[in-house]
């Protein structure tokens, strides 16, 4: 067992770092998955390291991708339209000139998180938003280093975990576990958000305006490179901004009207139930009609419909495999017979399967460094056990669902995780400049809204 134990850990710790030095997942999640499962084959003298990549990496491979590709798929499609349309920037533009030069920095957070929060991906915001941070930094002569801790502020938080109804991948996972839908928990989620903005607010404008008043500028940046765009030739705000209403609107009124009137007994046949499949089908649903919408109303802004159609599903592949890849990791560790010990230090931490649920969802995060992809481990391997005692102590799926999900967004953006490493590259910077800022808007705050969430719970605030 401690061999076994060991082998886990081991594993555990090389994703980690392997990672952080660049090594695809692709690679690294089946070899170490049998590195763990050979490390716990000699302990029981049973080591079938083809059988453990065939019959559990891959199937629970393949089970992930087949639940969750459409998502991947769509959301990335929809970003890429949002994008080439320019309509991504005219949202950032027109929303940075609103609230003008004095309020540089909400600007931008709040640029970024109703990109976010209307479906577009972290990653296309971040390439979007970049150009117009940097002038609008520039101009005001607040430091660039302060720029992703912008982004990620906006991106990469509160719209990526905390508010209902938010598109986006991570709120969507749970709904496989309890029954439930985006808009779960929605009064926690609205603290939990409200802690992480303003929190994270006050202490980049605090940050930026102490480095300002010892006589730090914008900085010169003799590599910068940041490629123009014409404001005039950028679509219609309104027109911009309306994909990214019907997709909330939409998704709202299926997952709560339509859907639950309509006669879904039929599902027995398929082996599953409309709760399964409800919040699933609305976000489907909600995406293609936001898409074919996006493409409607700004045909005549793309220069090639059919590249960007293309890039859109090319770029869903490596998302959706990354993610999945670590979920086979996850199964063939959650059936080893070492794991029987982890799960029960897991459980052990706390009678409150809250707080439970938190470690581990944010700590499988941090070592993956990947929101969706601890999640997914985490309650694959725990889901079940956390609803069952959860029932028992009659508290409510929907929190589950909020809890695990803004728990996803605290460890995960640890130096190793892709989307910091990404931010910095496009926006020529390094850890040591900005990553304080990152950490502390997008991990540290975020743990904070956990625990405060967490607390209020206990309560019976839903």
């Amino acid at each position: 067992m401690v061999i076994g134990v060991i082998g886990i850990i081991l594993s555990l710790i090389l994703l980690m770092y392997l990672a952080y030095r660049g090594v695809s997942v692709l690679i690294l999640a089946p070899i170490l998955a049998c590195f763990a499962a050979f490390m716990g084959g000699i302990a029981t003298g049973e080591i079938h390291l083809l059988a453990t990549y065939t019959e559990v990496f891959m199937k629970s491979l393949g089970g992930y991708v087949m639940n969750y590709f459409p998502l991947f798929l769509l959301g990335a499609i929809f970003g890429k339209v949002m994008d080439d349309t320019g309509a991504a920037k005219s949202i950032a533009n027109v929303i940075c000139k609103k609230l003008g030069k004095k309020r540089a920095i909400p600007a931008i957070v709040i640029a970024c998180a109703i990109l976010t929060y209307g479906g577009v991906s972290l990653f296309v915001v971040a390439f979007a938003v970049y150009p117009i941070a940097a002038e609008l930094f520039r101009e005001v002569g607040i430091p660039k280093r302060f720029i992703p801790g912008a982004i990620a502020l906006g991106a990469f938080t509160f719209t990526m975990t905390a508010l209902p109804g938010t598109p986006q991948i991570q709120n969507a996972i749970p709904m496989q576990f309890f029954g439930t839908d985006v808009y779960a928990a929605p009064i926690i989620g609205l603290i939990a958000s409200a802690i992480m903005l303003f929190g994270g607010l006050s202490w980049l404008q605090f940050r930026a305006g102490r480095a300002m008043a010892k006589g730090e500028g914008y900085g010169n940046h003799k590599n910068e490179s940041i490629v123009k765009f014409d404001t005039d030739s950028l679509p219609n705000f309104g027109v911009s901004l309306l994909p990214i209403i019907v997709v909330l609107g939409l998704s709202f009124v299926m997952s709560k009207y339509v859907f639950p009137s309509m006669d879904l007994s039929y599902l027995e046949n398929y082996k599953t139930t409309a709760k399964k499949v409800v919040g699933n089908w609305s976000l489907i649903t909600s995406l293609v009609i936001s898409i074919i919408l996006a493409f409607t109303l700004n045909y005549k802004k793309m220069e090639n419909p059919m590249e960007t159609l293309t890039k859109g599903v090319s770029g869903s592949f490596l998302a959706v495999m990354n993610t999945a890849s670590e979920v086979g990791y996850g199964n063939v560790i959650a059936g080893l017979a070492a794991f029987a010990a982890i799960k029960g230090a897991l459980l052990g931490l706390s009678a409150n399967p809250l707080v439970s649920e938190a470690i581990s969802v944010s700590s499988l995060a941090g070592i993956t460094g990947s929101a969706s992809g601890g999640l997914s481990i985490a309650l694959g391997a725990l889901g079940e056990t956390y609803l069952k005692q959860a029932q028992e102590l009659g508290i409510n799926p929907e929190v589950l669902h909020r809890i695990a999900v803004i728990a996803c967004g605290g460890l995960d953006t640890l130096p190793h995780n892709g989307a910091v490493i990404t931010l910095l590259g496009v926006t020529g910077l390094t850890h040591k400049e900005s990553y304080i800022d990152i950490g502390m808007c997008t991990a540290v705050i975020p743990t904070i809204a956990v625990i405060v969430c967490i607390i209020l719970a206990s309560f019976g605030i839903v």
